[in-house]
């Protein structure tokens, strides 16, 4: 190939991977990033001069990690020519970044491994939303249990009224003659029959009804909170927030995974978010052991909640008591039904400009 036709492919490569609008990586077999694209740059908050001090397992979360590094070796191998996998990445600000990475390894000319070419998709967006139609659908997951809670009561109490009013009027037709021809008397036997059988369509649904109780597992609490810390730890040490962790090491509660983790994720996110810019701030995690339940008290030093004002609305949905524009209202709504539907309960201490106490009281395992 003539040398102009080789130096205008080599400044075409160039520019497609510079300016190509996402992610794209060249990264050296000891895992350290040799040349990165502005919009990796960009996705990842760093400049070229530190990235290129670091290896991309700095920056991955840790439960990703195996995956990749699994992966990478069968490249190695040559036992596939390219994998493509969902990862996170941790932003130089420690927020959490979801991306889509394709990776595949160039060789020498001689079949030895020269680099692994990286492509790079943020799908962060879609997580959060993926995260968000799973939150309410769980929501309307628990509202169904309601109405299902509901079906119970009406199956068990309300059937127990319609026997007695059912015996009620057989006694009325033996002892007063010629009840059976009057009109008023036979509009009441249609409607208990009627509302008999509503009954019977409520029980139905009854025993179809699914509770989250009935899912409840010995979960190690200490576990569950180590976790949670550990995935916000990058954004804790941004916003130098101090997170002290005083959760016994032993203690077992009765709980769904995905419950649980929701909820601990809420109270430490609410913590830091609404944090004090007056003060060191800190969040505060430990144990109560009650009779019934293990308490998992959550304490910050930060804004505060005024009770007076919100002690009504501090869990209902769509709710917020803070002039910021990323307040949704739905977290402690959702950390409510979650703690709930476990069987447990949700109480809460605060003051404004003081700090907020939250207590989980969940079963003992």
């Amino acid at each position: 190939m003539p040398t102009y036709l080789v130096n205008i492919k080599d400044k075409l490569f160039e520019n497609i991977f510079d300016n190509a609008p996402n992610g794209i990586a060249i990264i050296g077999l000891d895992y350290k990033w040799v040349k990165v694209n502005r919009s990796l740059l960009e996705l990842l908050g760093y400049s070229e001069e530190e990235l290129y001090t670091m290896s991309f397992p700095e920056i991955t979360h840790k439960d990703d990690l195996e995956v990749a590094m699994a992966q990478k070796f069968q490249l190695l191998e040559r036992n596939i020519a390219r994998y493509q996998i969902k990862k996170r990445y941790f932003h130089k600000t420690g927020r959490i970044i979801w991306v889509l990475s394709s990776v595949s390894l160039e060789f020498h000319e001689d079949g030895t491994p020269l680099y692994f070419i990286s492509q790079v998709v943020d799908i962060s967006e879609h997580k959060e939303l993926l995260l968000q139609m799973n939150s309410l659908a769980e929501i309307a997951k628990n509202q169904n249990e309601k109405l299902k809670d509901f079906a119970h009561i009406a199956t068990h109490d309300i059937r127990s009224h319609l026997g007695n009013l059912n015996m009620i009027a057989g006694f009325m037709e033996e002892e007063l003659h010629g009840i059976k021809n009057d009109e008023n008397f036979k509009m009441l036997k249609v409607a208990l029959a009627q509302l008999d059988t509503t009954i019977s369509n409520l029980n139905e649904v009854r025993k179809d009804q699914f509770s989250a109780q009935d899912s409840l597992t010995a979960l190690n609490l200490s576990d569950f909170v180590a976790n949670n810390i550990y995935n916000i730890s990058a954004i804790a040490r941004h916003e130098r927030c101090e997170i002290i962790n005083a959760v016994d090491e032993n203690l077992e509660v009765l709980a769904v995974p995905v419950y649980l983790d929701s909820v601990i994720l809420n109270l430490l996110t609410n913590a830091i978010k609404y944090r004090s810019e007056k003060r060191s701030a800190f969040v505060q995690l430990r144990t109560i052991v009650s009779e019934d339940y293990v308490i998992l008290e959550v304490s910050d030093n930060g804004l505060g909640i005024d009770l007076d004002a919100h002690k009504h609305d501090l869990f209902q949905f769509k709710k917020t008591f803070h002039q910021r524009e990323d307040a949704i209202g739905i977290g402690l709504f959702i950390t409510k039904n979650h703690v709930e539907s476990m069987g447990g309960k949700i109480e809460v201490q605060s003051q404004v400009d003081v700090g907020s106490t939250f207590r989980l009281f969940l079963h003992k395992a």
